[in-house]
Parts: C-alpha cells; structure tokens; sequence
C-alpha cells in the first residue's frame, strides 16, 4: 500500500506540472502576429447549428507548419509564413487561417480529413482560379464563410457548397460571372466583389435577385456605369463606391426597404430625383466625391450625409426637409460639407428641421478654380459633451489630413460593424 500511495502521489503530481505548463504557456513566443482578416462575430454562435466536433485527446493535433493554440482547439494558424502549399488539415478543425503566404493551388488532398470546416481564410495569396481542383470547396458541408480577396482569380469559384454565408472575393480579376454561379447558394448574407472587373454587362443576368437572405454586397472599384438590376428586398448594406454611375432610376430602392447603409462616393452622379432615398431604416448616406450641384430630400431615419467634393453652392434646407412635424423629428446628427463651393454656412433654421443635429464640417471650400477657402468655422459643434467632442476632434483632424492614398477601395469597404 506504501508503494502504491507514492506512485499515486507522483503520478497527481506529474499530471499537474504538465497541466500548469500548458496555462502558463506564452502564445507570444510561438505566435505574435495577430492574424489579419479575423471575425469571431461572424458565426452563427447558436448550438444547434455549429457542426458536431469529435472528442479528441489533449493536446491536439496540428500541421507543423503551423500553429494550434491549446485554448482554441479548433483553430489552425498557418498565416504569414511564407508557405507555398496548403498543409493536412486534421479532423477536428473548424477555423483555417492560410492568409499572407505564398500559395498559388488549392488541391483536394489537404482537405481530405477536414469535414467540419466552418471558416477558410486564403486571402492575400498568390491563388489562381485554374489552380483550384473542382468541387475542393463544394465538399464542405460546414463551411460557413471563404475568404479569397487579395489572389489572382480571373473566374468564380465553382462550385461552393450551399452552407456558405460569407463570401470574400475581393482584389481579384473577376470580369464574369457564369448563369449558374451563384445558384444554390441560398444562406449567402455577404457578398463581397469589390476591385474586379465586373462591368453592366455581367448584371444583365440579374444574378442576385434570387439571393433572399443576402444582407450586404459590396461591388465597388468595378467597371459599373449603371445601378445594378433587381437587387433582393433582403438587402441592408450597399457599397458602389469607385464606379461610373451617373443616374440613380426613379423608384430605384423602393424594392429595398431595408437599406441601412449606402455608399455611392466617386462615382459621376449629377442629379438626384425627389425621392430617390425615400427608406424608412436608412442610416448612413455617403455620395461625396461626385458631381452634385444640389442637395436632395432625405429621410427621417439618416443620421450621417456624406456630400463633400461635389459642385453644391448653396444648402437648401428645404430641400432637404420639406416639412417640419414634432412628434417625427429626423434623425441626422452629422453632415461633411467640404471641398464643395459654399460661401456661407448653412442657415439656422436647419436646426428647426434637424433637431439632433451635432457637426457639420465644412472644411475648406472650392470656390475658386485654382484656390480653396476656409469658412469662418471650418467645424460645428452643437450640444456636445467633452466626450463626443473629443471624438468629433480626432474625425475632422484625420479628414485634414486626408491623402489619395486614404480614398482606395479598402479603406471604403463595408466591414460587419453595423
């Protein structure tokens, strides 16, 4: 019994030194850069739709190119490490993150084991579309969300498998969608096509009208000329930013209800008719840097008007706001005004229209061909607290220091944080 008793203690003792190491571990020393790309929020953390996770024992098992935090056991880091393939992926994980290498091939084999993938981040590789074995992706059952921005694809990546909801292609050289390319894709909620080739002809098809659950689509720094055709009632978030559109169609966004969020800056908009933005949830308005000679009506809901470097000479308020009614005070708190050709403030009664209103930044002005003048006030402020004002402060010091640079496609996508 003595002898049993101290193998029983040194056996306990043995367990917990090997345990405390794996508390104490320092993931800094093994992994210090922060992957890039990464949104937990993005899943579904309702139970009942994560895939089941086979038991497995502890620590588990990982490529040797890449790292597997004890503490997140279904994760698999191989980003930012030069590789040129993708290594095996085990069973059990649900998360691959593979972005900044330099992989030029998406083979079946390495995806042979991983039937329980939810998440795979290639973006910022050197991926071409003939390089992707047919039907590596469609295997995935689970597979929640893709990333490929940042790669060299020239065609869409089919097939997918009808699970995915987040889809990423950005910063690739897409010009065509195939009839049947995004068939089958019923759970899609984002879809992100910013910085390709895709052109008005390629819309003609109208393949998103059957999308029902798509949320948010980005087509900006593309080659449209025109709105993009019979777009689902479901949408919330449109980013068209960086196109040649010049003409917003008459009861264009009365079949989308729902938009939160809009965003047409740089494009070659001159005129907006009565009602165009007639939406009962919009939030977020941005057209700077097109070609407005004047304001427009704008919703109840807005809280923030982007119309900064256009041709506006003059604010019309009541353009703006056609009626007053107490009991349905619109929302707008903020408005950027700059680099457009003002010479006086916006009148007071504005205030009257637009009770919550916070700032209006005025910048400089454009009022001479080849010189831009300041208003009196370059910022106004209303009713702020120290808090809000400080914040207010950090956003006109960064627009003074605005570049060309600031204005690329990326820094303009439409990221989850509404």
């Amino acid at each position: 019994m003595g002898i049993q008793s101290h193998l029983s203690i040194i056996s306990l003792l043995w367990t917990t030194l090997v345990f405390c190491q794996y508390e104490d571990y320092d993931f800094g020393d093994e992994y210090d850069v922060e992957p890039d790309d990464q949104h937990p929020y993005y899943f579904n953390s309702n139970p009942s739709t994560q895939a089941e996770v086979p038991r497995f024992p502890f620590p588990v098992e990982c490529a040797r190119e890449c790292f597997c935090p004890p503490a997140f056991p279904l994760s698999m880091y191989c980003d930012h490490r030069k590789l040129k393939t993708i290594p095996n992926i085990p069973a059990h994980v649900q998360q691959l993150y593979l972005q900044n290498n330099d992989i030029e091939a998406v083979p079946a084999g390495p995806f042979t084991n991983a039937t329980i993938l939810r998440e795979i981040n290639l973006s910022h590789n050197k991926i071409k579309s003939h390089m992707i074995d047919h039907g590596v992706f469609a295997k995935l059952s689970n597979l929640v969300q893709l990333h490929l921005q940042h790669n060299e694809l020239d065609e869409f990546p089919l097939p997918l498998p009808s699970s995915l909801e987040r889809l990423l292609l950005g910063f690739n050289k897409i010009s065509q969608l195939p009839g049947n390319a995004l068939e089958g894709l019923p759970n899609i909620t984002m879809l992100d096509f910013c910085n390709n080739f895709l052109d008005d002809s390629v819309l003609k098809g109208n393949p998103f009208s059957a999308m029902k659950n798509l949320m948010q689509l980005n087509l900006c720094n593309n080659k449209l000329q025109t709105m993009p055709p019979n777009l689902p009632s479901s949408l919330m978030h449109l980013s068209l930013e960086n196109n040649s559109i010049s003409h917003i169609p008459e009861n264009y966004f009365s079949r989308l209800p729902k938009i939160i969020a809009l965003r047409m800056s740089r494009n070659n908009l001159q005129n907006i008719p009565r009602n165009t933005f007639n939406l009962p949830n919009l939030l977020e308005l941005n057209l700077g840097h097109n070609k407005l000679k004047q304001v427009f009506h704008i919703p109840r809901s807005l809280q923030h008007l982007y119309i900064e470097d256009n041709d506006i000479e003059t604010i019309n308020i009541t353009l703006m706001c056609p009626s007053i009614n107490p009991m349905y005070a619109n929302q707008l708190t903020y408005i950027r005004v700059d680099q457009n050709k003002l010479t006086a403030p916006i009148s007071t009664y504005a205030f009257f229209c637009f009770p919550n209103i916070r700032t209006i930044y005025y910048g400089e002005q454009n009022i001479n061909v080849n010189k831009s003048t300041q208003l009196r006030r370059s910022v106004f402020r209303r009713l702020l607290t120290p808090e809000e004002y400080d914040e207010t402060e950090g956003d006109h010091e960064t627009h003074d220091q605005e570049t060309e640079e600031d204005h690329e496609a990326e820094n303009n996508y439409f990221y989850p944080y509404f």
